[in-house]
């Protein structure tokens, strides 16, 4: 049998269709998965089209693992704006403003 694909699909969603196909399904970063409803599915081992056999156990993970983040592609912005002109040094992120009375 063949594993469907899972990812996207919510909890709920996901259960119905293993169990539809004779298929187990376990969260291993969610101890309260019967109860999950709407949180989506965002990887699954095994991948969907893999071969097992009937009564399989596959897992589905609601999170990404660390330094997997969902932030997307950043890339730089071309072109660049012009330089020149007069800059203004910024803080660093965190850095409270500080306000000096004189």
């Amino acid at each position: 049998m063949r594993v469907p694909r899972l990812v996207g699909l919510m909890a709920v969603d996901a259960r119905e269709t293993a169990q539809a196909r004779g298929l187990f399904l376990n969260a291993p970063d969610r101890p309260d998965f019967h109860l999950a409803v709407v949180d989506y599915v965002v990887r699954q081992y095994p991948q969907p089209g893999a071969e097992v056999p009937p009564d399989s156990m596959v897992y589905v993970w609601f999170d990404f693992g660390e330094g997997e983040g969902g932030g997307g592609v950043r890339e730089p912005r071309i072109p660049r704006p012009p330089s020149g002109g007069m800059q203004r040094e910024l803080g660093e992120p965190g850095d409270t403003f500080e306000m000096i009375d004189r």
